[in-house]
């Protein structure tokens, strides 16, 4: 018996369509869609009512393959991803973005740029990487300036583009629905030819009444599952066995979006958007050592085996944590890669190496702000509820701390006492073998107790006590006509880390010993270990 003919080649590439709420994009998925879903141009009963989208709607435009491609014979597939526009429904846009090739950023022609065009513009390049900026309503324009002012809209859109991934995207003026909404339907539109002709010159890597034996990430499909009630069924995620993991909490790569206005502080709460989910969750920042700040990282990989420095805010050029260095032209140095803990208020199901963003959605809608604070790619998932004794010790995150007190005396030309910098019930003896460096410029190290006042001794190997030392120590108490006292040298205590890591270690504490405190939240660490000095 012959075979049948064999099924027409089909390149599919997802076509995001994004933009402000009321800037036509329905009417441009109709306009270009020569196949619709049962989700598509807002069928649902609740879109009707309301008379906006409220969720994802896939239709499909097919052509002939472009010669140019080189890949013979077959069909070009746009699958078009209607997103919903209205600033509530963020997570509903955020989630379509992440499974689209192209975006298409519709914008009013006679509004231009607004607020959640913004948001989408941002969305899409965390998301996307290529985009074609769409003018729509153009009839609304009068005619005979019609030319002009979609030269002058043409123009605002690449100065704002200009320092985006996108800068130098195509730009296309149409009319998807000349009339509006209530024109008759043999109102051609305006413009979408071109339209068409300028997404088929992209090239990129579901199916519409179509059967198939497989599908992959972004397809669009139908299953028939006999005696089964769709009812029953809600929006989740259809994967292969041992591919998905819930988790309560992950160690996630991130950047912060410039756009968004103020410092990302630990221990804040954020909308953690992870794949079709978003949860609150609070959020832990740190970096590699400030002497690593310039190495390069491997591509999500987290190391488990590095320290790491933890930062009260994530670091960038207006941040003001303290842990930041500055190189010798007074310019702030930071970190090529910055990471975060995630504590998610309730587990989410998701792969690893997924897109995370994080948002503040609490924020006013009618507010001109950027409500998305961050995005990154998670590293490392913890599905143990008890993740903080199984896991955290294994994170080598630790905080500098610095004290000063000041010299009282030179014992001989290798040693000094100090004084004011424990507590007179401080245990000592767990800090010999820490490094000071004094204001004269010697290190030394913590040799042992002096008394029972809390005085301390400072051996200072190689060069020992500087001249200029012994003599401003020597010269006692001087006192100045305003009555201040002349200080001695002052101490220094170099920078000293505590961790979540191990437990606690009766040996003495050196400069890279990790403690581990059982019982106490991760924010809680740090309070607790101030209490030990």
């Amino acid at each position: 018996m012959a075979a049948g003919p064999a099924a027409p080649r089909v390149l599919n590439v997802n076509v995001g369509v994004l933009g402000h709420i009321d800037s036509g994009k329905t009417a441009l998925a109709r306009a270009l869609s020569t196949t619709g879903s049962t989700a598509a141009f807002d069928r649902a009963p609740q879109s009707r009512a309301r008379g906006i989208t409220l969720d994802l709607g896939f239709s499909c435009l097919r052509t002939a393959l472009p010669p140019q491609l080189g890949l013979g014979p077959g069909e070009l597939q746009f699958t078009l991803v209607d997103c919903p526009g209205h600033a509530s429904l963020i997570r509903t846009i955020i989630g379509g973005a992440q499974i689209i090739d192209l975006m298409m950023l519709v914008i009013d022609v006679t509004k231009g740029m607004q607020t959640q065009s913004a948001e989408c513009l941002v969305i899409g390049q965390i998301a996307c990487q290529k985009m074609v900026v769409v003018l729509n309503k153009i009839d609304l324009l009068p005619e005979g300036k019609r030319q002009s002012a979609i030269e002058k809209m043409t123009k605002k859109m690449q100065k704002t583009l200009e320092n985006t991934k996108f800068c130098g995207c195509p730009i296309v003026a149409v009319a998807a629905k000349p009339g509006g909404p209530e024109a008759p339907e043999s109102e051609n539109p305006l413009g979408v030819s071109e339209l068409i002709e300028v997404i088929k010159k992209v090239k990129s890597m579901q199916m519409f009444h179509t059967p198939v034996t497989y599908a992959m990430q972004g397809d669009r499909v139908g299953i028939c599952v006999t005696q089964f009630d769709p009812k029953l069924l809600e929006r989740g995620l259809i994967c292969t066995p041992e591919s998905l993991h819930t988790i309560h909490a992950a160690i996630i790569s991130l950047k912060k979006i410039q756009y968004f206005r103020g410092a990302l502080q630990t221990k804040a709460k954020f909308h953690i958007t992870v794949g079709h989910e978003t949860v609150m969750g609070r959020v832990m920042f740190f970096s590699p050592a400030p002497a690593d700040f310039n190495e390069e990282m491997k591509e999500n990989v987290f190391d488990f085996e590095k320290d790491y420095l933890y930062q009260e805010e994530y670091l960038s050029k207006d941040s003001n944590s303290e842990n930041k260095e500055n190189d010798q032209a007074g310019e702030v140095q930071l970190p090529k890669q910055q990471w975060a803990l995630l504590e998610f208020e309730k587990p989410v199901t998701c792969p690893k190496l997924c897109l995370v963003i994080g948002s503040k959605l609490d924020t006013d809608i009618h507010a001109n702000t950027c409500r998305l604070a961050f995005h990154g790619v998670l590293l490392q998932g913890m599905e143990d509820k008890n993740y903080m004794e199984t896991f955290l010790p294994k994170l080598k995150v630790y905080k500098l701390k610095h004290k000063e007190g000041q010299v009282e005396r030179v014992m001989d030309d290798y040693s000094v006492i100090g004084r004011s910098l424990f507590k007179k019930e401080t245990n000592i003896q767990i800090f010999v073998g820490l490094k000071v460096k004094l204001s004269t410029g010697e290190d030394g190290i913590i040799d042992g107790g002096f008394g029972q006042s809390g005085k301390f001794k400072i051996r200072i190997p190689g060069t020992g006590v500087l001249t200029k030392t012994q003599s401003k120590v020597a010269s006692g108490p001087l006192w100045s006509g305003s009555g201040l006292r002349t200080p001695s040298p002052d101490i220094k205590l170099v920078p000293t880390r505590y961790s979540t890591g191990f437990k606690i270690m009766k040996a003495p504490m050196l400069s890279s010993s990790y403690f581990y405190i059982p019982n106490c939240t991760l924010w809680d660490i740090f309070v607790i270990l101030f209490l030990l000095i």
